[in-house]
């Protein structure tokens, strides 16, 4: 599916068809799409928790305030980010880089985060918005419809996938097979309402 069509056709959908499964292979693709996303200092700082399990799920939906689409949709991923990927071993992030720049690179991205931990979740928020978007977009372009979430109760949530230390939720999104289309776009605001040339 063309980029533009992609990004035109996706919509937020609340109810999918529960006997639809994807396949691993499907799981898999869509997560190393959501991947590719950018994140500061390439340090990669999300992590997508995939949830199958049936009474995950149920407990999940649950935590959601009974929404059906945690269950009926053929997936949900949670992102989470590792608000302390800064500092875990952080010449992996550039690997396949020349030496002079990672050497330049890995204390200046230490430095950046260290001891600032309102920059950390922020920085946490920021790649989980990224990769959520490549994520529903790329569901779209594999034949699937999306829905990002944030009506759910963070603290349940946390304890249902066992949340590590040092870790954060950004959103959840849901990923199936609609059952019913979208309905009516509810109303863009205009372009000159939110189109600025340099300045206010």
């Amino acid at each position: 599916m063309n980029t533009f069509d992609a990004i035109r056709e996706r919509r937020s959908i609340k109810h999918y068809d529960p006997t639809h499964e994807m396949s691993d292979e499907e799981i898999e693709q869509l997560i190393s799409l959501a991947a590719l996303s950018p994140t500061s200092f390439n340090m990669q700082n999300w992590r997508f928790v995939v949830i199958t399990d049936k009474d995950k799920r149920q407990q999940l939906r649950e935590a959601a305030w009974n929404q059906a689409q945690v269950t009926d949709a053929s997936i949900v991923v949670l992102l989470c980010a590792d608000l302390k990927a800064h500092a875990n071993n952080p010449e992996r992030y550039w690997v396949n880089a020349p030496e002079e720049v990672s050497k330049v690179l890995v204390p200046m991205l230490t430095g950046f985060y260290d001891d600032n931990a309102s920059l950390q979740r922020d920085e946490a928020l920021r790649s989980c918005g990224i990769a959520g978007q490549t994520l529903m977009l790329a569901a779209k372009s594999m034949g699937y419809d999306t829905c990002p979430m944030i009506g759910f109760d963070i603290e349940k949530a946390a304890k249902i996938v066992n949340l590590p230390e040092n870790h954060c939720i950004g959103f959840m999104i849901t990923v199936g097979k609609a059952a019913t289309p979208a309905q009516a776009r509810g109303g863009q605001l205009p372009l000159d309402e939110i189109l600025l040339r340099d300045s206010f």
